[in-house]
């Protein structure tokens, strides 16, 4: 099992934490109507009054929701794979879809971002049409004309079956924003390495606060730019977890799409998020804090 690096806790963040412990130091003294002798005894059994505040700090940073939905994996990424180039990507994706205009590729000449793999041109999802289902049915079309590929989804990919995240529209937003003259976004992301033998929703769990999930119209534009990435059964597979998925359509958005290579063939489907599989990794992406 992979595991995440640890990046350092910035100026704003301290000043923010202090904050925090002081005012609510302040409170507790408020509203438990503390005496002098009460304090006393607080201050006498200051070790274990330490060691509470440490134990609550434990439990609020580090997630142990869904903790049992993990397996140790050892599947990786094929051997013949690498994050290509920006503009090689954007070149592709231009031949791919005419008229798609373009990115700011000044972008992937600064540092990756802690847990990235590489930089990513990833197209707003508008740019290919008026709904976002309409635009994964389109890119997932693409595949299917430059490769064998096998849709498990075809005809559920209506707004009732398929939605983005939360996190991930408004992350996207964000880069949008930040990158608001361009068709294209340059994207930091990972493909699935970092959260490998995780279900979709532990995934969830343990992004950092600037991680977001990437959905099945991200990664299969990250397919059709990088189709090394998925040549075989024996590697490491993409879960979706910036996508939702309700397999009966009935408002239960508890599924997440998958990427995966069987039968010599690329396929899509989905799967449960609460699903731990060896083979499978979530995807992500990061934005700057």
């Amino acid at each position: 099992m992979t595991t995440r690096s640890i990046t350092s806790i910035t100026e704003g963040q301290k000043k923010q934490y202090k904050r925090f412990v002081e005012d609510a130091a302040e409170r507790a003294l408020r509203d438990t109507g503390l005496d002098k002798d009460g304090i006393q005894k607080l201050i006498e059994n200051g070790d274990e009054f330490q060691a509470r505040i440490i134990t609550g700090i434990k439990e609020l940073s580090v997630s142990n929701q869904f903790a049992d939905e993990e397996v140790e994996s050892s599947y990786a990424y094929p051997k013949g794979y690498k994050v290509k180039g920006i503009t090689e990507q954007t070149n592709i994706l231009r031949q791919l879809f005419p008229g798609i205009g373009f990115a700011d590729e000044k972008l992937a000449e600064q540092p990756l971002p802690p847990n990235a793999e590489g930089w990513f041109a990833i197209p707003k999802w508008q740019t290919l049409a008026p709904t976002y289902g309409e635009a994964v049915e389109k890119v997932l079309a693409m595949i299917a004309s430059k490769r064998k590929f096998y849709n498990y989804r075809d005809g559920q990919l209506g707004a009732e079956y398929l939605r983005q995240h939360a996190k991930t529209v408004k992350m996207f937003q964000k880069l949008g924003d930040e990158q608001k003259d361009h068709d294209i976004l340059v994207v930091p992301a990972q493909f699935g390495l970092r959260h490998r033998g995780r279900s979709v929703r532990r995934a969830r769990e343990v992004f950092t606060a600037n991680e977001f999930g990437l959905g099945a119209f991200a990664i299969g534009i990250m397919l059709l730019t990088h189709p090394e990435r998925e040549v075989q059964w024996e590697q490491l597979h993409v879960d979706c977890a910036g996508d939702e998925f309700s397999p009966g359509a009935d408002g239960d958005f508890s599924g997440a799409p998958i990427f995966d290579f069987r039968v010599g063939r690329v396929e899509f489907d989905a799967g449960w998020g609460d699903r731990a599989n060896e083979y499978y990794g979530s995807a992500s992406a990061f934005v700057s804090q």
